[in-house]
């Protein structure tokens, strides 16, 4: 399958390094010239760690040119962040053709960004829009072509924008996640489904002081006691309630399942966080302010969940908290800032609205 990798984080690196492996076309875009003419120098490889060893692979591309990028693939997978999406979206909308797949992993309803930026662009191409509830893979960059791939998935649901082409879109998504994937509905439902806006804001946070204090901190290792635990168990519960709120079955994949030893499967399987902390690669310098798990998963995260939280009449007291103290960490109203249905245009729409336009998608 043709594949184009978005980005050029730890999760694009795992997913153009992994999906190369598996026998797949995959062609990486990235925005950075420099970089990425010293990628193409040193012959587009990418060299992957995991438990088989020290792989090298090389990709059918390196480029900054998106159009030659995405141009005749099947799927296009872009894992980066939630803050990145509207400028990606940007460059990739003129470029989308009927058929093709694209795939966020995991999004906070980018999909429906991506699938706005088409539609505003006048494209008018059948596209389906997918996103799911964690990164395929746990990983880390060792360096500029080397990946370290902790955890691969075991469960991905997925949901799709818009709903109608859910079974093309599972299909092709599917083709190269094998036996992984899950459909979950609606692209709303994936969005509700990520992880990172419920474990994440509860360590960032809670562990404020020993990150500013420490020069490494392994917050998913010492920075995850029973308290936190709890927290996070909590502030799931709101998720949760938000899903069933606006009419969403089970399984929902209450985030216990993620450190359980036994019992249902999690996205990442069984005992997934004690190979994560096994692996030493989140032992790391954290600029509180900055991290990725302060400027996306709780400004961005937890604000789209408060903000649907609303439509859905449910109470997030815990997500507006941390809402509340991540903003006064950084100086900043994340809820102005945020992601919510008013800043992606849609806050005008009641429920039963909202529901059609995830079913059809954005008229032509």
């Amino acid at each position: 399958m043709r594949i184009a990798v978005l980005g050029g984080g730890n999760g694009s690196f795992a997913a153009a390094g992994d999906l190369a492996l598996q026998g797949h076309e995959v062609r990486l875009w990235r925005r950075d010239s420099n970089i990425v003419d010293a990628h193409r120098d040193a012959g587009s490889r990418i060299v992957v760690k995991d438990a088989k060893g020290r792989r090298e692979v090389r990709l059918a591309l390196a480029t900054t040119d998106i159009a030659g990028a995405v141009r005749g693939t099947e799927m296009i997978l872009c894992p980066a962040p939630a803050f990145a999406q509207q400028d990606i979206a940007a460059r990739l909308a003129p470029h989308l053709s009927d058929g093709q797949v694209v795939f966020l992993p995991p999004a906070t309803f980018g999909s429906v960004i991506f699938a706005k930026a088409a539609h505003d662009a006048g494209n008018h191409a059948t596209v389906a829009f997918a996103e799911t509830g964690t990164l395929p893979w746990l990983a880390r960059k060792h360096g500029p072509l080397e990946v370290a791939i902790a955890v691969r998935a075991k469960r991905l649901p997925v949901g799709v924008f818009p709903l109608t082409d859910a079974d093309h879109a599972l299909g092709v998504i599917g083709r190269a996640f094998p036996g992984v994937v899950e459909p979950c509905g609606d692209a709303l439902s994936g969005a509700l489904m990520n992880a990172g806006p419920i474990i994440h804001p509860p360590l960032i946070v809670m562990n404020a002081g020993p990150i500013e204090h420490f020069e490494r901190w392994d917050i998913h290792k010492e920075g995850t006691q029973a308290s936190i635990r709890r927290v996070t168990d909590a502030l799931d519960a709101e998720r949760i309630a938000v899903r069933e709120g606006l009419g969403y079955g089970a399984p929902h994949f209450p985030l216990a399942h993620h450190y359980a030893r036994e019992g249902e499967e999690w996205m990442y399987g069984r005992d997934s966080h004690g190979r994560l902390t096994d692996s030493g690669d989140w032992r790391e310098r954290i600029v509180l302010a900055e991290h990725r798990y302060m400027r996306e998963d709780l400004r961005l995260g937890l604000s789209f969940l408060v903000s649907v939280a609303g439509l859905a009449g449910v109470s997030t007291p815990l997500a507006r908290s941390f809402l509340a103290l991540g903003g006064a960490i950084c100086g900043e109203d994340f809820m102005r800032s945020g992601r919510t249905l008013q800043s992606l245009g849609l806050g005008g729409l009641d429920r039963s609205s909202l529901q059609q336009l995830l079913r059809e998608g954005f008229r032509r």
